[in-house]
Formats: structure tokens, C-alpha cells, sequence
């Protein structure tokens, strides 16, 4: 927490994306710290602590948001992680989350009440 609002890190190589989820969730109420690659999520995550992570599936390599689940889950992480997908349903189909150390995936274009809906049920 900070300033008394639950934080998210939102991880986008599109600055686009970033700016426009970052915008969304903030009127949800919500703080966000962003970072455009997984590196730099890795890093913030590790000082600031968030209590959720939204990552873009494909980054600057096809995968990277699976493999910063990945290194997340190594680093300690025990809070949500979602990926955000354009692949959402097909991901849905061919992987189990629990594998990836996911919560779940938001596809793309992302539903605004369905991103509110499960940030609240997800973080109280």
C-alpha cells in the first residue's frame, strides 16, 4: 500500500498500453507503478513491493511475460499476477496457470468492468 491505495505494477513494452491501463486503473482507485520491460518490473517489484502485477504476455520476447511470472515466483512473489493477452483464450486452452504462477490473464482489449470487477474481488 501506499498512501493508503493498493498497488499495481503494470508491465507494457507499448507506451500506448501503458499510459491508457495506467489511467484506467488509477480511476479504479488504484496506484500504479508501470515499467516497459521485465527487467525493470523485476527491479520495481523487488523495492516497492506491489500488491498485484498485470504483465503483458509479449513484451520484447514472445514469452517475457510468462518468464517474468517465472522469475517473480522465484524472487519471492506472493501476490497476483495476471498477464494481459491478445492470446488470452488460447493461453486459457493450452496452459494451466498454476504452472505459470498466474491468477489469471485479461485479454486484450481489455473489458474495463471485467478489469474492475476482478482487481476488487482479487485484492478486497
Amino acid at each position: 500500500m501506499k498512501d493508503g491505495k493498493q498497488v499495481i505494477l503494470y508491465v507494457d513494452d507499448d507506451n500506448d498500453m501503458l499510459d491508457a491501463l495506467r489511467i484506467l486503473i488509477e480511476s479504479f482507485g488504484y496506484t500504479v507503478l508501470t515499467a516497459s520491460s521485465a527487467e525493470d518490473a523485476l527491479k520495481k517489484f523487488k523495492s516497492e513491493k506491489p500488491d498485484l502485477v498485470i504483465a503483458d504476455l509479449m513484451m520484447e520476447e514472445v514469452d517475457s511475460g510468462t518468464g517474468l511470472a517465472r522469475d517473480l515466483k522465484f524472487a519471492g512473489c506472493d501476490v497476483p499476477v495476471f498477464l494481459l493477452s491478445s492470446v488470452g483464450d488460447a493461453l486459457r486452452n493450452n496452459a494451466d496457470y498454476a504452472d505459470l504462477s498466474l491468477t489469471g490473464v485479461f485479454q486484450k482489449p481489455v473489458q474495463p468492468d471485467i478489469l474492475k470487477r476482478t482487481l476488487k474481488k482479487v485484492l478486497g
